[in-house]
């Protein structure tokens, strides 16, 4: 019986050794703190909740916010614009715009930006050229992005419909759930290789739901697939919704909902940066007003890392006295500031 425990401790031994030489990486290593973990350590809680804020460039506080966005309005000379904001930002900005293609075109504003090329919508690079025309353009498009400052665009537009009468379809595939679930797998890639951060819209799908633009809007059931395949690409970022998916959650909104934030982050494993649409959107407004509640506390709340608000001063406050009445905890803070400061760590921008 001896014997026969020192051969078996001698083969998990060697079994052990054989293992540690294939996986070298897993050998353990003092941990040495990376850019964004320095940058995170260096800054106020005030420099941790700013960078939380996705606002337009005309914010008087946008070089202080984590990422701006531009609209069409913004591009009569936008690579001039985001220089001048970069150089004015202790940490580099996120600086997205929505560059879906057809109806959802901002370069399209400005056609001497881009020799007057079009930027045809997802459904009509699909009927032209199949799934290797729609990821080709969003491929090149990613490419023009880059070259004229942007590293965020927010699309692809991962929405299923085939109804040509709903709010969304326009801007979706246009085709089925698994069709799109393999554009989607496709075209975060092609998106993300320009050193653009894709960003997976709108979690967890619109579906029939109306316009949340204008007010509140609710959806029977979620549609995850895509989600599901952006997600296993290595989607930087999501965007959530302000539509009510009644399955998931029949009282708050998406964007507003911890159960549809631990659906993402729980069920779907997703990593990477969780972003609201506007809080301004007209669903938000009303939700706001008739729960007399701050929106960006909400959000925070929820599990968005980053929020679209123009309310920076009044947001970082809110939710500031948050903080000191243990309705949000500074480490989720740290965790979403460490998750866009990774984002810009791999985009390039923290040097």
């Amino acid at each position: 019986m001896k014997k026969l425990l020192i051969l078996t401790a001698a083969l998990i031994l060697a079994g052990c050794s054989r293992q540690e030489s294939q996986h070298p990486q897993k050998r353990a290593v003092s941990h040495q703190p990376d850019v964004a973990e320095t940058r995170l350590r260096k800054m106020s809680e005030d420099d941790r909740i700013r960078q939380m804020f996705v606002v337009r460039p005309q914010n008087e506080d946008a070089a202080k916010t984590g990422g701006i966005i531009l609209f069409a309005q913004d591009m009569s000379d936008p690579k001039k614009l985001v220089s001048s904001l970069q150089n004015a930002a202790p940490t580099p900005l996120l600086v997205g715009v929505d560059q879906e293609g057809g109806t959802v075109s901002r370069l399209s504003a400005n056609p001497s930006l881009t020799n007057n090329r079009q930027f045809p919508s997802p459904q009509e690079s699909f009927a032209k050229g199949g799934i290797r025309g729609v990821v080709n353009e969003a491929g090149q498009t990613a490419q023009i992005l880059h070259s004229l400052g942007f590293n965020w665009n927010l699309a692809p537009v991962a929405d299923v419909s085939q109804n040509r009468e709903s709010f969304i379809y326009d801007r979706t595939l246009g085709q089925d759930t698994k069709t799109t679930a393999g554009y989607i797998r496709q075209v975060v890639p092609a998106i993300q290789q320009q050193g653009v951060a894709a960003c997976l819209k709108h979690f967890p799908g619109y579906g029939a739901a109306g316009d949340t633009h204008t007010g509140f809007a609710e959806e029977d059931a979620a549609c995850l697939e895509p989600f599901e395949a952006g997600i296993k690409s290595g989607a930087d970022t999501i965007l959530v919704a302000h539509v009510v998916v009644r399955s998931v959650d029949s009282d708050l909104p998406a964007s507003l909902s911890p159960k549809i934030h631990a659906l993402l982050r729980r069920k779907l494993g997703f990593k990477g940066v969780i972003v609201t649409d506007d809080l301004a959107m007209g669903a938000i407004r009303q939700f706001a007003q008739e729960r007399n509640a701050d929106p960006e506390v909400l959000a925070v709340e929820a599990g968005n890392d980053m929020i679209m608000s123009e309310n920076v001063d009044s947001g970082t406050a809110a939710i500031k006295q948050a903080i000191r009445e243990k309705q949000i905890s500074k480490r989720q803070i740290d965790q979403s500031v460490l998750r866009i400061l990774k984002l810009k760590e791999k985009l390039g921008l923290l040097k």
